[in-house]
């Protein structure tokens, strides 16, 4: 079933589409938006090439594609990047690629020479597959909205996060923790959320030459009986946040909380995290998080009544911006 709307005098069809990255999440922004999945066949050939075909004609829709990115990623990729094809090809008149979690985010710059920079590549494939538009939720950095040739709607998880935090812990003995200094200013954010409470970052190294390991070394800020509030945007193996968690015990923290919009967890992150210390770990499920991934401490929620609302605002080409809540 799609949704249809004459604003400006114009008959338009929404049709939403999910690639099998995860596709529960899929269900859940069509339930918010009062539509079905588009019915689609896609599979995999013995040589690992994928075929899709939707079931249903698209000729003249507004399309949005929704795909997410657990492992392999590279296959859920090529098979959104095959869905927009097929829908160019079908005649969409419209086709917005929506990415929850943006793939290749930390590479988008070179650190030495000789390196890639695959954010922009991702963006570039995108947009010769036939996607008019991008919508995504927290960039790693907001400079990969510039890599598109087209628009960005750039959305922000913090809304969903920052409502549940105050709504489960006493906002009076919130300190907000950056992880690093470069995510300080979304840490001054969070902290104006709460009505003007303090901040604190971690100081910490990071070796070039070796992915996904950091040393965090001190506390710059009084976190000394305080309810830390732990942000960041993506956890992957845990290693940043679960040191990050220690040192924070170390000066005195109370309860720790750590926060962040995607839960990639790779492996060893869960078995970091459950035994890091901290009270709880809350993310949203921008990502599908196995059940052999789910610990005691972690909360997932719901990004889907986020995505919906941006998608209707673009399909009923409103103002996506008044969703940003102080973001844009």
């Amino acid at each position: 079933m799609a949704t249809t709307s004459t604003r400006a005098g114009n008959d338009k069809k929404l049709m939403l589409f999910s690639g099998r990255g995860h596709p529960e999440l899929a269900k859940q922004v069509a339930a918010e938006l009062n539509v079905e999945v588009t019915p689609q066949t896609a599979r995999d050939f013995a040589n690992g090439e994928i075929f899709v075909r939707f079931e249903e004609s698209v000729r003249g829709s507004d399309a949005f594609v929704l795909q997410s990115y657990p492992q392999p990623l590279n296959t859920w990729l090529m098979e959104q990047l095959i869905m927009i094809d097929a829908l160019k090809r079908g005649s969409a008149k419209r086709i917005t690629a929506v990415l929850p979690f943006y793939p290749y985010a930390r590479q988008d710059k070179k650190h030495r020479g000789r390196e890639p920079i695959s954010a922009r590549l991702i963006a570039d494939l995108l947009k010769t597959a036939g996607a008019d538009r991008l919508i995504t939720v927290d960039l790693h950095t907001d400079q990969i909205q510039g890599f598109f040739d087209g628009p960005v709607d750039h959305m922000h998880a913090d809304r969903t996060l920052i409502e549940y935090i105050g709504a489960n812990y006493d906002v009076q003995r919130i300190t907000v923790v950056s992880p690093d200094s470069g995510r300080v200013r979304s840490a001054e954010k969070w902290a104006d959320s709460f009505g003007g409470r303090p901040l604190a970052f971690i100081h910490k190294t990071r070796d070039p030459l070796v992915p996904n390991q950091v040393k965090a070394n001190r506390v710059v800020g009084d976190v000394e009986g305080q309810t830390c509030i732990l942000i960041d945007d993506m956890i992957d193996t845990g290693g940043t946040i679960a040191g990050a968690v220690r040192v924070l015990k170390e000066a005195g923290a109370g309860d720790v909380v750590i926060a962040a919009t995607h839960g990639i967890l790779s492996d060893p992150a869960t078995e970091r995290l459950a035994n890091c210390g901290a009270k709880e770990v809350v993310v949203t499920n921008t990502l599908p998080i196995d059940d052999s991934k789910h610990f005691e401490t972690l909360t997932e929620l719901s990004i889907a009544p986020l995505l919906a609302r941006t998608i209707r605002e673009v399909f009923e080409n409103g103002s996506v911006t008044s969703l940003f809540d102080g973001h844009a």
